[in-house]
C-alpha cells in the first residue's frame, strides 16, 4: 500500500484552510478606515517597518511576492488582492469549507500608527473579504507592541463573529511569555480568542539566526523556526500558559516536527532548575500540549514516513490543523500535502474538525 494519500479522498468533506494571506491592490483600500493625519503620514514617510532594510526586502526577486507564479490575477493586482481569483483558484478548486485570513501588515516602528493600521487592516477584512464570502473569517491584527493599544482593538472585536483569533508575529522586541504582553493575553482569554503566532521575517526587525543575518533566502527562510522554538520556551518557561489556563496557541507556518525534542529538553531542564521557574509549575510539555495547536505548512518529509506519524502522534492529532499558506510559492495542495497515508479519522480531524473546536465553529 502507498503511503501517499489518494488525491480524490483529501477534498470530499470540506477543508477549514488556517492561513490564507489576502493583500490589498494599494493601501489607499485601507483609506476609508485612516484618519488624515495617518493617510498623510503614509504617503510621505511610509509605514517604517521594524527591519534593517531601507529598501525592499531580504525575499528573492525570483519569487515576486513570495507567490506562486499562477496566483497573480489575471485582472491585475498582487496575489491575494482579488476575491473572485481567489475564490475559484483556492476555494472552489480545493472544496475550502471555510478559511482563515493572515493578513501580514501592521508591523511599524511608530505604534500609534501600527495601531491605526491594524484597525483598519481589521476593517478591511470584514469590508473587503468576510461580508462578501461567508467563507472566510478574519483575524485580528494587533500593535503587539503597545500592548494598551492592542487590548482596545481585541475588546473592540469581542463577541464579533467575523474574527476567531488574535494574530502576532513570531519575531517579537522581547520574548512573549515577557509581562509586557500578558494584557493581550487577558484580553484575548476574556474575549475567547485564541492567539495566533505567525512566522515572520519581513517587519521582524531581528534576523533570523542568533548569529546575524544569514547569506541566503534559503537559509533565512527556513532558519525562521528557531523564533517559534524561543517563543515556546518562554512562554511555557515564564508562566503565561500557568497564568491564562483557557488561552489557546495557534502556531502557524512554523513546522512541527521540532516539537517533542524541545519538549523532551525543556522537561529535563525544568526538573534540574525549577526553584528557579515560579510560574511553571508543572512540567513544560504538559501545558504546551494543552495550549498550543500547529499548522501543517510547511510539512515536514523525513525519509521514512513513519517518521512523521511518530512526530503527529507524539504531538497529538487533535493539535494538528491544515493551511494552504495562499498564495505564497510554498503553498501546500490539500490533495497532496501529506507524504503519510490517513486514516479517515485522522484526515477528518486535520483537515477540519480540529480547526472547528478551536475556533468554536461547531
Amino acid at each position: 500500500m502507498s503511503d501517499v494519500l489518494e488525491r480524490p479522498g483529501a477534498v470530499r468533506a470540506g477543508i477549514i484552510d488556517c492561513d490564507i494571506h489576502p493583500t490589498m491592490k494599494s493601501k489607499s483600500e485601507l483609506y476609508p478606515w485612516l484618519e488624515a493625519r495617518w493617510r498623510k503620514h503614509l504617503e510621505e514617510y511610509g509605514a517604517q517597518p521594524r527591519v534593517p532594510f531601507t529598501t525592499g526586502t531580504q525575499y528573492p526577486k525570483a519569487a515576486p511576492a513570495t507567490a506562486r507564479r499562477d496566483s497573480w490575477p489575471p485582472n491585475g493586482g498582487p496575489p491575494g488582492s482579488d476575491l473572485a481569483f481567489m475564490q475559484a483558484q483556492l476555494l472552489d478548486a480545493n472544496d475550502i469549507a471555510l478559511g482563515i485570513l493572515a493578513p501580514l501588515s501592521g508591523a511599524t516602528r511608530n505604534t500609534d500608527l501600527g495601531a491605526a493600521y491594524c484597525h483598519a487592516v481589521n476593517e478591511w477584512q470584514v469590508e473587503y473579504w468576510v461580508r462578501p464570502e461567508p467563507r472566510f473569517r478574519a483575524c485580528v491584527t494587533v500593535a503587539h507592541e503597545d500592548p494598551d493599544l492592542a487590548v482596545e482593538e481585541i475588546a473592540l472585536r469581542a463577541g464579533d463573529s467575523n474574527f476567531v483569533q488574535v494574530l502576532m508575529p513570531s519575531k517579537t522586541n522581547e520574548p512573549l511569555g515577557r509581562k509586557r504582553y500578558w494584557p493581550i493575553y487577558a484580553a484575548a482569554q476574556a474575549s475567547g480568542f485564541p492567539i495566533a503566532i505567525h512566522v515572520n521575517s519581513v517587519g521582524g526587525g531581528y534576523a533570523s539566526t542568533p548569529g546575524g543575518w544569514p547569506s541566503y533566502y534559503l537559509q533565512d527562510h527556513h532558519i525562521n523556526v528557531h523564533s517559534f522554538q524561543a517563543q515556546v520556551a518562554s512562554l511555557a518557561l515564564e508562566g503565561v500558559f500557568e497564568q491564562f489556563p483557557r488561552l489557546r496557541f495557534v502556531m502557524i507556518e512554523g513546522g512541527f516536527a521540532w516539537l517533542p525534542s524541545l519538549c523532551w529538553r525543556l522537561d529535563k531542564q525544568w526538573a534540574l532548575n525549577r526553584n528557579e521557574l515560579p510560574r511553571c509549575k508543572r512540567p513544560p510539555s504538559e501545558y504546551i500540549r494543552e495550549s498550543l495547536w500547529f499548522t501543517t505548512q510547511p510539512m515536514e518529509e523525513p525519509e521514512v514516513a513513519g517518521h512523521l506519524r511518530d512526530t503527529l502522534g507524539w504531538i497529538g492529532w487533535d493539535r494538528i490543523m491544515f493551511a494552504t499558506d495562499y498564495p505564497h510559492w510554498d503553498y501546500d495542495d490539500p490533495r497532496g500535502a501529506f507524504p503519510i497515508r490517513l486514516s479517515n479519522a485522522e484526515h477528518t480531524m486535520v483537515f477540519r474538525d480540529n480547526a472547528m473546536g478551536l475556533y468554536g465553529l461547531v
